[in-house]
């Protein structure tokens, strides 16, 4: 069974997005999204990205702030 660590980046497999574990309640585990932004809770089975999830998700942050010229 995969436990991470809170900040550790994780796959939360009902939604198909990639999170930042801060933290768990009971069975779910309050993901926040790698830029920010709104937890949400993982109501299924999370697991640890692959590194092309990982890269895809390091582009849509890189992306994200280009945009907003940060």
């Amino acid at each position: 069974m995969f436990i991470p660590e809170i900040g550790d980046l994780v796959y939360d497999v009902a939604t198909g997005k990639v999170g930042q574990a801060m933290g768990h309640e009971g069975p779910y585990w309050q993901l926040r999204p790698v830029g920010g932004g709104r937890e949400w809770d993982a109501e299924g089975p999370i697991r640890p990205p692959t590194d092309a999830e990982r890269l895809a998700v390091g582009v849509a942050v890189a992306n994200a702030r280009s945009r907003s010229g940060l």
